[in-house]
């Protein structure tokens, strides 16, 4: 199963490492990503495999929620089916 993890906020040292250490620990593996920096501002997106994830998809977006705040980014994790309907794609 795939999804979707898109992480925005300023930009700082780190974001990348902590956001890709933290998918790691929970088994997530990263498949595509794409980041940017807008000025002063970071975006990336990324599609991931969450079969191997040692907690549930929504378990998951909330960890994954709460480590954003503690870095002081947005990170959200969605099931890419989810994802595609929201964004018309």
């Amino acid at each position: 199963m795939r999804a979707v993890v898109t992480v925005v906020g300023k930009d700082k040292t780190g974001i990348i490492s902590r956001v890709s250490t933290f998918l790691a620990e929970k088994g997530v593996n990263i498949l595509d990503i794409s980041q940017t920096i807008l000025e002063d501002y970071f975006a990336m997106i990324m599609i991931v495999d969450v079969s191997k994830a040692t907690l549930k998809l929504a378990d998951l977006a909330e960890e994954s929620r709460v480590m954003g705040e503690k870095i002081g980014m947005s990170v959200r994790v969605q099931h890419e089916d989810i994802f595609n309907v929201m964004h018309g794609v």
